[in-house]
């Protein structure tokens, strides 16, 4: 086979390199790209809106919320739980009523069958001058008969044609979940955060637009997207996972208040990352295109 570069243009062979760059300059097929730095969130931030938090609370599983933003999710989620529960509802009163219209329809055929039966003499009337059933208004087999023209579908009408099925609405589920882990969440489960502030006098930017705004309130160390936190779940204080396993792991004391610790009180705080492998798991980014066809 003959050897192709990569950027020749002359050659009688269509090489994966071509196509590759020829996919990604058109558009076609799948792109694939690595997520950098500047593409993930501070560690930080909330992750809803992707900001710096105000008032920071974080969930058991370590992700930190914004104060105002989780609960507007939490509101959010209750209102539509409302919505669906007042629809299903409303759907079972309707099948209710159904059933309870079936069976009055019901009795009263049986009532008007009993009240016929009364006045003849016999169980059935006799049908003595009539020659053949052909004749007969009740052996037709028209399908327009018996008020069933008005029970026929009517086929420019969606919601009218023999496919349509109407929609049945379920029970819904009253339990809130986490929106980024899936698990149940709940507004007393939510830990108040509290950061340490990197007080220079020198500094005078904003907080916001600082790139070292927090630190280590026991060891002092700059905290950071490449520098595993926990937090405290009694008191809330964001300590690196350094002190926690050298000072905290020792003899189970709080650092700044000496009260006792569990490992249930250690929160490890999920981080935004880095942009490298060996802190995050899942840095390429995927879309899915048109093929180009070679």
């Amino acid at each position: 086979m003959t050897r192709h570069a990569k950027n020749c243009t002359a050659g009688a062979v269509y090489t994966y390199h071509e196509k590759k760059r020829d996919a990604q300059s058109s558009g076609y097929g799948t792109q694939s790209q690595r997520v950098g730095k500047d593409s993930i969130k501070d560690f930080d931030c909330c992750s809803l809106t992707l900001q710096p938090c105000r008032e920071p609370l974080v969930s058991p599983e370590g992700h930190i919320f914004d104060k105002e933003a989780i609960y507007k999710y939490i509101i959010t989620k209750k209102n539509e739980y409302s919505r669906k529960l007042k629809e299903y509802e409303r759907q079972k009163k309707k099948e209710q009523s159904e059933v309870d219209a079936l069976a009055e329809a019901e009795k009263q055929s049986k009532l008007n069958k009993f009240l016929k039966t009364e006045k003849n003499i016999v169980t059935e009337p006799v049908k003595a001058f009539i020659s053949g059933p052909s004749s007969s208004k009740e052996s037709t087999v028209s399908n327009m008969r018996a008020g069933k023209d008005k029970q026929l579908p009517s086929f420019w009408v969606p919601s009218m044609t023999p496919e349509s099925k109407t929609s049945v609405a379920s029970k819904p589920d009253k339990t809130i979940y986490c929106p980024i882990t899936g698990s149940p969440l709940k507004v007393s489960t939510l830990i108040p955060v509290k950061f340490t502030e990197i007080n220079d006098p020198d500094d005078k930017k904003s907080l916001i637009a600082k790139t070292e705004r927090y630190k280590c309130p026991v060891t002092g160390d700059v905290l950071s997207n490449s520098i595993p936190c926990a937090v405290i779940r009694t008191t809330g204080d964001v300590v690196t996972m350094e002190c926690v396993e050298k000072i905290i792991k020792k003899d189970w004391l709080h650092p700044i208040t000496g009260d006792k610790l569990s490992e249930k009180d250690i929160i490890p705080l999920q981080r935004g990352g880095t942009g490298y492998a060996t802190t995050n798991e899942k840095l390429k980014s995927k879309q899915d295109r048109p093929v180009l066809q070679a």
